[in-house]
């Protein structure tokens, strides 16, 4: 992989204009409570071009107008901290990962910046100013911005942000085949709960099961927070509680994913609890389904988002009032509230624009859903797709989907 964190490292040194810095910072563990800290995870911006994956580490890219140089900053050692917590990076396995030779400590940092500015004749600096909202709190890099344009008022400080992230946007084989693997965990993880599951279990008994084969199979963080949503739980969107009995006749909404290697799995399916699908459960089901398959089987470079959500709505419009739940076209929103498809990768909700036409490389998801709460509804199919030069490969294809596929497996 450490070519490929080159690859992406020149593309964004191809972005910059000359005469100019780039600086990213891995992050660290926020507090809890006490002593308590929050699992750390990477940036994923400093990973995506580093392929580093440890806290308090700064990446660096200074560009003239005949050269680029490539420093990364890593904390000395500490002998204490290492009786603790463990070893923390050395140099040469700095090296190793990102390919970067300049290794400095990070005690170095603030002197180092001050040099590039000064002798460099620096004009501008980028930093990931990623915001979420205007409410939201400020950011280590934009208080970092904050402070370095109050001491070097001179420079002008840019966002790199989009900029990686519409590199990210198109995957090479490497991004996929890592995606393949945690599908493919996410796969006998699904497997595994849908096996052991029975009326009167909590769905965090259900839960546990998939979180077993995750651990097992040596995955040590989820993409995003499990769903195990049964009954009228599962039409609720992201209903993460899992503390409900499933009863017997309910149907099962999962929503799950193992990350592996920082790349995120995102499927979802539903099952019944007791093995067989009543005939209004498979009806609303296979709708759910047609919707699905016939996104897939439009999927081509070119296609925007926007049609992908028109055809599931046109699909909806006329199953729904074949089942007799709408009358008219627009009644279609208040059982269908949600996209269609969203980027996956090192993020689950990926970065990138959805104003943008699909094109090769890019791995989406297709998740059509149906919720309706006065039947105890919930029914949620998604896959995860990769756009082809001429149609797209559903990476998720061998994972049980049909009806007679779910009810088959749970008669075993």
């Amino acid at each position: 992989m450490k070519e490929f964190y080159k690859s992406n490292r020149k593309n964004i040194i191809n972005s910059m204009g000359d005469n100019s810095v780039l600086i990213q910072f891995s992050g660290k563990a926020p507090k809890k409570s006490a002593d308590g800290l929050y699992p750390y995870t990477p940036n994923r911006n400093f990973y995506y071009m580093t392929g580093i994956d440890e806290e308090n580490i700064i990446f660096v890219i200074i560009k003239t107008y005949d050269k680029s140089e490539e420093f990364l900053f890593i904390p000395k050692r500490d002998e204490l901290l290492a009786k603790w917590v463990g070893e923390t990076i050395t140099e040469n396995e700095a090296k190793d990962k990102s390919g970067i030779e300049n290794i400095l400590n990070t005690e170095d940092f603030n002197p180092k910046i001050n040099e590039i500015i000064k002798s460099k004749n620096i004009s501008s600096l980028f930093l990931d100013l990623e915001r979420e909202s205007f409410e939201s709190s400020l950011s280590y890099e934009e208080i970092f911005a904050k402070n370095l344009k109050e001491k070097y008022p001179e420079i002008n400080i840019k966002n790199i942000h989009d900029s990686i992230s519409n590199l990210r946007v198109v995957k090479d084989e490497k991004e996929v085949s890592i995606i393949e693997e945690a599908i493919s965990i996410t796969d006998k993880a699904i497997l595994n709960l849908i096996k052991n599951a029975k009326p009167g279990m909590m769905e965090y008994e259900m839960e546990a099961y998939f979180n077993f084969t995750l651990k097992s199979n040596g995955i040590k963080d989820f993409a995003f927070d499990t769903i195990c949503a049964s009954g009228i739980n599962g039409t609720v969107l992201h209903y993460v509680a899992n503390d409900s009995k499933a009863k017997d006749g309910d149907l099962v909404l999962l929503d799950l994913g193992a990350m592996h290697k920082y790349y995120s799995a995102d499927i979802s399916r539903t099952f019944p609890v007791n093995g067989k699908f009543s005939e209004r459960q498979k009806d609303v089901y296979n709708l759910v389904l047609k919707a699905q398959l016939a996104v897939i089987e439009m999927l081509k470079p070119g296609v925007t988002f926007p049609e992908i959500n028109s055809l599931v709505h046109k699909i909806y419009a006329e199953g729904l009032k074949d089942l007799g739940v709408i009358k008219n076209d627009n009644e279609v929103s208040k059982y269908y509230f949600h996209n269609t498809s969203h980027y996956l990768g090192l993020d689950t909700h990926d970065v990138g624009s959805r104003d943008i036409a699909l094109e090769k490389g890019m791995v989406i998801t297709v998740e059509p859903g149906l919720y309706i709460p006065e039947e105890e509804i919930g029914i949620r199919i998604e896959d995860n797709i990769l756009i082809t030069e001429d149609g797209c490969r559903n990476l998720s294809k061998n994972i049980i989907k049909t009806v007679d596929e779910i009810e088959n497996f749970m008669k075993k």
